[in-house]
């Protein structure tokens, strides 16, 4: 059990309890409740035939994320995707795929969208470049249907949507999208997500996740504030 090899069972755990002397009924039950749940199986593994090996650990840490901090520069977010945008982003990136495959991932992404309106929502806070909303993915029909979810997202309390407009110029994170996740726990440190087209980085160094951090905070200083970026919206969608 101390190297991982087996998992924890609630009768192993109650004997261990029992043999250190702890007995009060509230932390015993705790613990029983804690073992039960690390054993349970996350939604996610019955889509293990679709998903990449190295994705899988992000959707454990996005379920487990109290603040998710994202920057988006091709493609909208995928927490906030309509069923038809990201069907259409799926069909880009899994050329010659089947449906049936395609369908599997469309599930996915929408299954992680419960997160936000979930009892433990965390604090989303997305910066969109202009480049994303100014990409017909999908074609016209679709993008509309993606600027009003948007726009409904961006109501929510716990989301706060920021839009890179074109005319500030070049900005610090040009070079990519990336996904900082913090944690409620104040022993688990920060990681940053950075995706590739066959893989993915995760970082939990601190000068790495700061400086990342930092290029955050100054996206979010130089990015339309929220109600600005919510006429935004409008703006493209009626454009479209």
């Amino acid at each position: 059990m101390e190297t991982g090899r087996v998992g924890f069972k609630e009768r192993d755990v109650a004997d261990l309890l029992e043999l250190y002397g702890v007995t009060d009924p509230q932390v015993v039950a705790s613990m029983l409740e804690l073992a039960s749940q690390a054993n349970a199986q996350d939604w996610w593994a019955k889509f293990g035939d679709v998903l990449p090996d190295w994705f899988e650990p992000y959707l454990g840490l996005e379920a487990a994320a109290s603040l998710i901090r994202t920057f988006d520069l091709q493609f909208v977010n995928g927490l906030f995707q309509t069923e038809g945008y990201a069907r259409s982003v799926a069909s880009i990136g899994l050329r010659g795929a089947g449906a049936a495959e395609v369908d599997r991932l469309v599930g996915v992404r929408v299954r992680r969208q419960e997160l936000l309106t979930s009892a433990r929502a965390p604090r989303v806070w997305s910066v969109i470049d202009e480049a994303a909303l100014r990409r017909t993915v999908g074609g016209a029909e679709v993008m509309r249907g993606q600027l009003r979810h948007l726009a409904e997202l961006a109501r929510l309390p716990n989301i706060t949507l920021q839009v890179v407009p074109f005319n500030i110029g070049g900005h610090d994170a040009a070079g990519g999208a990336f996904t900082v996740l913090r944690f409620a726990e104040p022993d688990v440190p920060d990681v940053v997500y950075i995706e590739q087209l066959t893989g993915a980085m995760y970082l939990e160094k601190r000068s790495d996740v700061d400086h990342y951090l930092d290029v955050s905070n100054r996206l979010g200083a130089t990015s339309l504030d929220p109600a600005a970026s919510l006429r935004f919206f409008g703006q493209v969608l009626r454009e479209l």
